[in-house]
């Protein structure tokens, strides 16, 4: 009799249905991007910088002066320059002097296609679908062919797995 209760218990254990709760999520994607031509052109602005010790500085009639940026004319300041000597013989001295000369602003817009004259300008050309694809398949393989200059292509799979 205790023989027939436990194969019916094991029995009835085995035909419970298993409760595994488990989700499986899987996506995909594939980005692919055509850049369009583009130019920034940023003005260049003036600077002056001295810097000195056990120097003399004069600018050729005022002695002491350290010259520096002057009006301008269409945006780019005159320039007094300085001319420097060392103060005492045989001692330690330094002296440093840069100028960096701004763009001119310009008088009229450009036309289309064209950029101004700017010391800071980059550019780049349109981008073009030749050859660019993507592909994944069912079985989560990716596949990506460049374009020419100025494309991207970015591919992903994501496969989740998640028990609760």
């Amino acid at each position: 009799m205790t023989r027939a209760f436990l194969v019916l218990g094991i029995t009835l254990a085995a035909a419970l249905p298993a409760r595994a709760d488990l989700t499986h999520r899987i996506s995909s994607s594939i980005q692919l991007d055509v850049g369009g031509a583009s130019t920034r052109a940023v003005r260049v602005g003036n600077s002056y910088s001295i810097s000195g010790t056990g120097v003399d500085t004069t600018d050729g009639t005022t002695a002491g002066v350290v010259g520096g940026l002057g009006a301008h004319t269409n945006g780019v300041n005159a320039l007094t320059t300085v001319t420097a000597s060392q103060s005492t013989d045989g001692n330690a001295f330094s002296f440093a002097n840069s100028y960096t000369v701004g763009d001119t602003v310009p008088t009229s817009a450009p036309t289309v296609g064209e950029v101004a004259a700017f010391g800071d300008i980059t550019s780049e050309a349109a981008g073009t679908n030749t050859g660019l694809a993507g592909t994944i398949t069912s079985n989560g393989a990716i596949t990506i062919s460049p374009g020419a200059g100025n494309t991207s292509a970015i591919g992903q799979v994501i496969s989740e797995l998640q028990s609760r």
